[in-house]
């Protein structure tokens, strides 16, 4: 009986713990700051590739822009398979944290297939290009709420910059869909801030992390 009473006391406690310190997870972490990595900088450049064809620098044939718009994509999702394989490495089992965390962000991703499938066969039914512009608006509104989530969470002030930053990038995206040059401008810069820029805070945590584990054992 005293074996029983005491077991829901040490759950709370345990649940308490783990909310306060984070749940950290370096292999988690890892490969969550890896595919935002990746992702912010493979597709920060094709941006930047795209702002090089305004400017009239890049004066590629169509066939090698559609192959260099087609090698970033495989490149990403080689290291988003990666990342999968890995975050299965590490099971089900974690801290309430970090799973919470993982939800949130899986949660987003599978939204993130709806607009696509939405704005991509509205844009080809309407044949109107800038419907297709509110995909990458929508993605970052979505992401925004993902942080909030983890900021609420973990308290840490990056996570709230990152949210408020994807909101206000959400709604100029939006209002800029008719004006192609600076949305991609402004597109580029959120891509390398917020997302790039979040991956190597979590990948950098995520190394040191292991590399205190590694010495512990």
């Amino acid at each position: 009986m005293s074996d029983k009473s005491r077991t829901g006391p040490e759950a709370d406690l345990a649940f308490m713990k783990a909310i306060v310190q984070g749940g950290n997870n370096p292999r988690a972490t890892l490969t969550l700051g890896v595919a935002y990595l990746a992702g912010g900088l493979l597709y920060g450049l094709q941006c930047l590739f795209h702002i090089g064809q305004v400017w009239g620098i890049v004066r590629w044939p169509p066939l090698g822009n559609l192959s260099f718009v087609v090698a970033i994509t495989v490149a990403f999702l080689i290291v988003l398979t990666w990342a999968v394989r890995e975050d299965r490495k590490t099971g089900t089992a974690g801290p309430i944290v970090t799973r919470t965390l993982n939800a949130a962000f899986s949660g987003a991703g599978m939204a993130n297939l709806a607009i696509i499938i939405v704005f991509g066969v509205g844009a080809r039914r309407d044949q109107d290009f800038a419907v297709w512009l509110y995909y990458p608006a929508m993605i970052f509104a979505l992401q925004s709420a993902a942080w909030f989530v983890a900021y609420s969470l973990k308290k840490k002030p990056w996570m709230l910059t990152t949210s408020l930053g994807g909101w206000l990038t959400a709604v100029a995206l939006g209002v800029l869909v008719r004006d192609a040059v600076i949305y991609l401008y402004v597109c580029t810069l959120a891509l390398f801030v917020l997302f790039a820029g979040p991956g190597w805070i979590m990948t950098r945590a995520a190394l040191k992390a292991r590399a205190v584990d590694t010495d512990a054992g």
